[in-house]
């Protein structure tokens, strides 16, 4: 498992940001930058919930909000796969990720913002995420300017 960690540099208030972040239709659009479709089913973001994280075809992974500190920090453990809508048992292969985490947190800076994105992430997707994630945080930017 390898650690990545993102920034940038946002000029707009944190309640515009995180907007940006986590309004389901903003997360739509930013998300769709990994795989065209992809939406979130959650329960508003609560700490303590289960969110599934889904391309068009109902597949993806489930997580848990771990931590959730309003315009400020958003901590989610990925779980388990999911499969036509439907969280997975663990198997092998879901067991190598399972308990990795991706956390979102802002820090005040001057005149500014700073998002910053810590996620783990296996070694087969370290690519595709060291060049996708930073287009992702470009067109969460762009909805806050």
């Amino acid at each position: 498992m390898n650690r990545l960690h993102f920034s940038i540099d946002i000029e707009a208030e944190k309640s515009t940001i995180w907007k940006a972040l986590w309004d389901l239709a903003s997360y739509r659009d930013w998300a769709g930058v990994f795989f065209e479709g992809s939406y979130a089913v959650t329960d508003g973001w609560k700490e303590g919930s289960t969110v599934l994280f889904l391309n068009p075809d109902q597949n993806g992974i489930y997580s848990e909000v771990e931590t959730h500190v309003p315009d400020k920090i958003m901590k989610f453990r990925h779980i388990g796969n999911v499969v036509d809508g439907k969280p997975q048992p663990l198997d092998e292969e879901t067991r190598l990720w399972s308990g990795s985490t991706e956390q979102y947190t802002l820090v005040e800076g001057e005149g500014q913002y700073t998002l910053i994105v810590d996620i783990d992430i296996m070694d087969e997707h370290l690519d595709f995420m060291k060049s996708t994630f930073p287009k992702a945080l470009d067109k969460i930017k762009k909805k806050c300017t």
